[in-house]
């Protein structure tokens, strides 16, 4: 009898202790997706946050990143919704179709620099942040994905010179489509894949793209120039469903996994930006021309946008999302 108690005592003592252990070395896996090669700036990033997370929580959280998806954003996002995966990496086109005020970040010469860039986002992400976490996802990290530019085979300067061409855009851009197209532009829908056969065979004259994109495409050897101006930037950032972060993330971990992830994010910038400026100077090399557009002649630019902007805000673009973007860049730049 006493053995039998004795066994018992022992069984009931291993199978408290036992759980405490499986627990210890329970792995939760997170399936991130992203539409970008590994072999990217933004790549690298998910790479070494997927190092990071296992090193902070032990091997816990394993980030299991899946680069070069060819899913669209609008699949991606249902795939996320169904939780086939917990984790995406958006650009600002799949971020829209969760808060569509996103978009207005990347309103044509709204936001003309990165020192604006870095102010806007500053004061409007957690605004951002918490109007996606109304519609269930957390905001990882943000990312800047690069300035858009106008690519072309005739020189532009100033808006005159581009309204002669015809200018190729997505036709998963349509609030970029309709911004232009109300200035006057002579818009042709085109799908990425066809960019370069349209231009060559003379459907499209001209494209706006990030420099990142017009050389990994090689649009520049068939529109050989660069205006200089920034038409807008384009943004990106890593969402999680927010059931995700809530219920499979420790808790333990989770001010860690953030601040390691943020100081990535801040990584990340330096790096795109290196990255475009290697990619300009590149296709320099190769020939492409950079058309510099004067201070004078930027102001044409600027003022041909704010003629048809009245019509397009509350209907392309977020009303109050541009009148506060509006509001925080007219007194650096000396606007009352």
């Amino acid at each position: 009898m006493r053995k039998l108690v004795s066994i018992a005592v022992c069984f009931v003592a291993v199978s408290v202790i036992f759980p405490v252990f499986v627990s210890a070395q329970r792995k939760t896996v997170i399936k991130l997706v992203s539409q970008v090669p590994q072999d990217t700036p933004w790549g690298k990033l998910l790479d070494d946050m997927a190092a990071e997370w296992a090193r902070i929580t032990n091997n816990e959280v394993i980030l299991d990143v899946r680069h070069n998806v060819k899913a669209g954003e609008a699949d991606i996002l249902r795939q996320l919704n169904s939780r086939q995966i917990h984790a995406a990496m958006l650009s600002t086109f799949g971020l829209k179709l969760i808060s569509p005020e996103v978009m207005t970040l990347s309103c044509p010469f709204l936001i003309r620099n990165n020192e604006e860039l870095d102010l806007v986002l500053d004061r409007l992400k957690p605004e951002l942040e918490e109007a996606f976490e109304d519609k269930g996802y957390f905001t990882l990290a943000w990312s800047k994905v690069g300035w858009v530019r106008f690519f072309s085979k005739s020189p532009v300067y100033v808006p005159a010179d581009l309204k002669r061409q015809r200018l190729g855009t997505s036709e998963t851009e349509p609030e970029l489509m309709d911004a232009f197209k109300a200035m006057g532009y002579h818009m042709v829908p085109v799908a990425m894949n066809q960019i370069l056969v349209q231009l060559s065979g003379g459907q499209i004259d001209a494209v706006y793209q990030s420099p990142v994109n017009a050389g990994g495409l090689q649009i520049f050897g068939l529109a050989k120039n660069m205006a200089s101006i920034q038409v807008a930037p384009f943004m990106g950032a890593i969402m999680m469903d927010r059931r995700v972060w809530r219920r499979m993330i420790p808790d333990k971990y989770k001010n860690e996994i953030l601040r390691v992830t943020r100081r990535m994010e801040a990584n990340l910038d330096r790096s795109v930006q290196a990255l475009e400026g290697q990619v300009i100077q590149t296709m320099v090399d190769y020939g492409l021309v950079i058309n510099q557009v004067s201070p004078e002649q930027e102001q044409l630019w600027f003022a041909d946008t704010n003629r048809v902007m009245p019509s397009l805000i509350g209907s392309v673009f977020d009303r109050k999302m541009y009148e506060r973007i509006e509001a925080l860049l007219k007194p650096r730049r000396g606007v009352r």
